[in-house]
């Protein structure tokens, strides 16, 4: 009897490695479809094209850009400046919409700076965190103020007259972010 209950562990056991060896064949097939599947997905993205002060200052100035050199005194590195349009966005006279109004007037203002933005025409926009007659500001990435003023007045806020506009020239360092 002894024997008999031996060979049947033994049994038991070759059936159980044989089984966990099929499994992790099935597991090691598994695995490589996913990895795969995964690098199938990738995108090989290019480096982006490094650009040279002088290029992209002749990249601008042929769209219609305007632009200037600055030299830094202490360090002497040459910086280009590029002119941009800062739009003041002030509270308008006609303030009178009920609330819901004034919701969905809101919600079509953001989804025409979001727009702006993912177009290119505004690089950065927000609210002033008081309750000042600037409501906020938008920065215009474009050649002329007349542009700037058209995509301004745009606006939904604008339109409705919630909001009026005051642009300014601004100039920045190109390329420069902030902190």
């Amino acid at each position: 009897m002894e024997i008999v209950k031996k060979i049947a562990l033994v049994l038991v056991l070759a059936l159980a490695f044989v089984a966990c060896k099929n499994e992790t064949k099935e597991s090691e097939q598994i695995t490589t479809e996913v990895v795969e599947e995964i690098v199938d997905t990738i995108e090989v993205v290019d480096k982006p094209e490094v650009k040279t002060t002088k290029q992209i200052k002749e990249e601008l100035t042929a769209k219609g850009f305007k632009t200037f050199d600055y030299v830094d005194e202490k360090t002497q590195d040459t910086i280009l400046m590029q002119q941009y349009f800062m739009a003041f966005l002030k509270s308008g006279p006609i303030r009178s919409q009920n609330e819901e109004e004034a919701e969905m007037l809101q919600e079509a203002h953001l989804a025409h700076l979001k727009k702006m933005y993912e177009l290119g025409y505004a690089d950065i926009s927000g609210p002033f965190g008081d309750d000042g007659d600037i409501r906020g500001i938008t920065i215009y990435n474009v050649p002329t103020q007349k542009m700037a003023d058209s995509l301004a007045n745009s606006d939904p806020m604008v339109k409705a007259g919630r909001l009026i506009i005051e642009i300014h020239p601004w100039w920045a360092a190109k390329g420069f972010s902030l902190r």
